[in-house]
C-alpha cells in the first residue's frame, strides 16, 4: 500500500523488505531513489538562480559524526540517537542483554579427552522386530526407569531417518537436573539450583549463578576427541547430553523475568555414553560406547551384541495392543481445562486487541488441560501414542528420581546443527484435522494450502527464525528452502517451513540454542515483546510444553524439537499443552477448535489407555 502527497515530495509506503516472501523490493528502491533524483533535477535551475546548494551539495557537507533526517522539515540534522531509542520502550529493559547474548563461549577448566567405539549390524532392525522391539528388551523392564528413546516414529517421505536410544549404565552417566531459584521468576539474576547425579547414584547439588545454558556450554566446550573415531556414522549424535529444556529457560535467552514457575523441572538431562542407533532407511543396528581415554573396557558393547542376536522377531512381550477408539471429547473424559472456552475466547480477544494496538503481530496463545491417571504403566502409554501418532521427533524420557516421564509425539523440529555447521529450523504455522474421506482429506489440505491466515501465521514465524538464525550464521548464508509446504500426519496436515544457515565459526551450539529459544513457533512476533504480553494472559507455566527435546552431542552437533502433542506424566497426573497463534484475521471461535484439536491425539492416547 502506497500513498503521495498531492504537491509535496512526501511519500508513505508499507513494505517490509526483510521478508522473505516481499517481492520487488530493490525495483522500489531504485524507484524512490529516481523519485528524489527526478525532484532535485526539477528544482536545480531555480536553486541556481535563488543560491540555494542543490541535495549533493547538502550531503556532501554533512559531519560523519551526524547523519541526515529527511523528515523533519525545521532539523536537518541531528546527533544520532543512542541505542536504547532504537528499541520499543517495552523492549528497553532487555535489549542490551539480547544484543550481548551471543558471544565467543568461554572455554571450561576441567578438560575431558572422549573415545568412542562402536559396533555397525548391517539389515538387523527388522530381523529383531525393529525400533519399538529393541527398545522394550534392551531398555524397557523395570518401568524403563532413566532411558531415553528419541524415536522417529513417522519415517515416511524421509522426514526422520535414525532413533536413538538407551539408558543408565555406563561410568560417565550422570543426570542433570536444573531449577530455576524463585528468584529467577522475576529476574534471571536469580540463577537457579543444579542437582548432579552420577553412575554410582551420588547426589550433589550447586548453585548456578550463570545458569543452566552457560553450564551446559562450559561442559560441551571441556569435551576433546578425535574426529576419526565417528568416520563412517551417518548421524551426528554419538554420545553426550539428552533431554529436555522447559520453556521459563527463556529468561536466559533475553527475556526479562518468568511470571509463573514450573511444576517440573526447567530442565533434565542424561549423559549418556551408551546408546544403540537404528537407521530405519537402511535397516542397520549401531551400537556406541563412550569413555575416557585412559579406559579401554567396553564390556556394554559385547553385552548388547549379544542381547540383540538373541532377540526373536516373531515375538515380543510387549505386542501391539488394539485399543477401543475413544470418541468423548477430552473435556468430557475426565481432562479438566486450565481455562474454560470462554475465558480462551476471550483471551483470544485479548491478543487481537494487542495485535491492533500494534504490540504484536501475532502471538501463539496457549493452555493446558490435565487429569488424574494415578498408577499406570507411562511406557505402555508411550508406545500406544507411537503407533496412534507416529511422528518424526517423537521421544520417550523417563526420569524416575523426579516421577517424570514424557511422552512426545512432536511433528516439529526447533533447531538442528550438523557437522558441517549448517543450522536448520522448520517451524510449524497451521493446522487442520484430516478429512474422513479421501476426497474431503484433499479438500482439507488444498483449503490450508491456500489459507490467508495460516500462510501469515507461518510467513511471519519464518521471518522471525530467519532472524534469530541471521544473529549466528554467516552474513548471506540463512535462506528458506521450503515455504509453505504441507505435511500430512495421522490425524492432522500441518504447513511446515524450513530455514537454514551456516554457523559462525567463533560461536558455540548453545550459543546458537540461546539465539533462538524458546522457538518462534510457541511465541510469536516480535518475540520479545509477544512472550511479555503471552505471560500476562496464560495462567500457568508452560513447564516443558513449547520447551524443548534433544541431544547436545560431544562433537559439538544438536537437535531440539518443539514439546508440541506430548503427554507429561509427573506425580500421578498427565498433563497435555496446546494453542495456536493469533494474528489479525483470527475468529476466538476457530482459534478455540484449532487448541483442541492439537489435544486430541495425546488426549485420545490417555483415555484409550487407561
Amino acid at each position: 500500500m502506497g500513498i503521495m502527497h498531492s504537491s509535496r515530495p512526501h511519500y508513505g509506503l508499507q513494505f517490509h523488505p526483510e521478508s522473505v516472501a516481499t517481492y520487488h523490493g530493490r525495483q522500489i528502491f531504485k524507484n524512490f531513489r529516481k523519485i528524489t533524483e527526478d525532484y532535485w533535477q526539477r528544482l536545480r535551475p531555480y536553486a541556481a538562480r535563488m543560491q540555494v546548494p542543490c541535495a549533493s551539495q547538502l550531503l556532501r557537507e554533512v559531519p560523519r559524526s551526524r547523519h541526515l533526517v529527511s523528515n523533519a522539515a525545521d532539523q536537518l540534522y541531528r546527533d544520532p540517537p543512542q541505542t536504547s531509542q532504537l528499541v520499543h520502550d517495552a523492549d528497553k529493559r532487555s535489549y542490551f542483554e539480547v544484543s550481548n547474548m551471543v558471544h565467543l563461549s568461554h572455554p571450561s577448566t576441567g578438560v575431558k579427552f572422549l573415545k568412542l567405539k562402536w559396533k555397525k549390524f548391517d539389515h538387523l532392525a527388522s530381523q529383531v522386530g525393529g525400533a519399538r522391539n529393541i527398545f522394550c528388551e534392551l531398555f524397557g523392564r523395570h518401568k524403563a526407569e532413566d532411558t531415553f528413546w528419541l524415536d522417529s516414529s513417522s519415517i515416511e517421505k524421509k522426514r526422520a531417518r535414525f532413533s536413538f536410544m538407551g539408558g543408565k549404565g555406563g561410568s560417565l552417566w550422570k543426570q542433570l537436573t536444573y531449577r530455576l531459584s524463585d528468584q529467577s521468576d522475576m529476574s534471571f539474576k536469580g540463577g537457579g539450583y543444579l542437582s548432579i547425579e552420577d553412575s554410582h547414584g551420588s547426589p550433589r547439588s550447586i548453585f548456578l549463578e550463570e545458569g543452566f545454558l552457560d553450564y551446559l556450554n562450559k561442559e560441551l566446550l571441556s569435551f576433546r576427541y578425535e574426529e576419526k573415531d565417528y568416520e563412517g556414522l551417518p548421524f551426528d549424535f554419538h554420545g553426550g547430553y539428552i533431554g529436555y529444556i522447559g520453556y521459563n529457560l527463556k529468561v536466559e535467552c533475553g527475556v526479562v523475568s518468568n511470571r509463573h514457575k514450573s511444576r517440573s523441572p526447567d530442565a533434565c538431562f542424561f549423559f549418556a555414553d551408551n546408546l544403540l542407533v537404528v537407521d530405519h532407511q537402511n535397516d542397520d543396528v549401531y551400537i556406541l560406547s563412550l569413555h575416557e581415554e585412559c579406559t579401554t573396557m567396553t564390556p556394554w558393547l559385547d553385552d548388547t551384541e549379544e542381547k540383540l542376536f538373541s532377540l526373536k522377531a516373531s515375538a515380543t512381550r510387549l505386542e501391539e495392543q488394539t485399543f477401543q477408539a475413544a470418541t468423548l471429547s477430552p473435556y468430557k473424559a475426565g481432562f479438566h481445562a486450565d481455562k474454560s472456552r470462554e475465558q480462551y475466547m476471550e483471551d483470544v480477544e485479548k491478543c487481537l486487541e494487542y495485535i491492533k494496538d500494534g504490540e504484536s503481530y501475532e502471538l501463539c496463545l496457549t493452555t493446558q488441560i490435565r487429569r488424574s491417571i494415578g498408577e499406570i504403566d507411562p511406557l505402555g502409554l508411550y508406545l500406544h501414542l507411537r503407533q496412534k501418532n507416529p511422528a518424526p521427533y517423537a521421544a520417550w524420557l523417563n526420569f524416575s528420581k523426579e516421577d517424570l516421564c514424557i511422552c512426545s509425539s512432536s511433528p516439529e523440529r526447533f533447531l538442528r546443527l550438523d557437522r558441517n555447521g549448517t543450522l536448520e529450523a522448520k517451524p510449524i504455522k497451521g493446522t487442520i484435522a484430516r478429512g474422513a474421506t479421501a476426497e474431503e482429506d484433499e479438500q482439507h489440505k488444498l483449503h490450508l494450502q491456500y489459507s490467508e491466515k495460516d500462510q501469515a501465521e507461518n510467513l511471519m514465524i519464518v521471518d522471525l527464525l530467519r532472524n534469530d538464525l541471521g544473529r549466528v550464521c554467516e552474513p548471506g548464508s540463512v535462506h528458506v528452502p521450503h515455504l509453505m509446504d504441507v505435511e500430512s500426519y495421522a490425524t492432522v496436515h500441518t504447513m511446515v517451513s524450513t530455514i537454514r544457515g551456516k554457523k559462525r565459526s567463533n560461536l558455540s551450539a548453545v550459543d546458537c540454542v540461546k539465539a533462538a529459544f524458546p522457538g518462534g513457533s510457541m511465541t510469536g512476533a516480535p518475540k520479545l515483546r509477544s512472550m511479555e504480553l503471552l505471560d500476562s494472559l496464560e495462567s500457568c507455566s508452560r513447564g516443558i510444553y513449547s520447551g524443548s527435546i534433544g541431544f547436545f552431542s560431544y562433537n559439538k552437533t544438536f537437535d531440539l524439537n518443539i514439546v508440541i502433542r506430548t503427554v507429561v506424566v509427573h506425580k500421578g497426573e498427565a498433563s497435555i499443552g496446546a494453542g495456536g497463534a493469533i494474528v489479525a484475521l483470527s475468529n476466538p471461535e476457530d482459534e478455540y477448535e484449532e487448541m483442541v484439536l492439537k489435544t486430541n491425539a495425546p488426549a485420545k492416547a490417555v483415555m484409550e489407555f487407561l
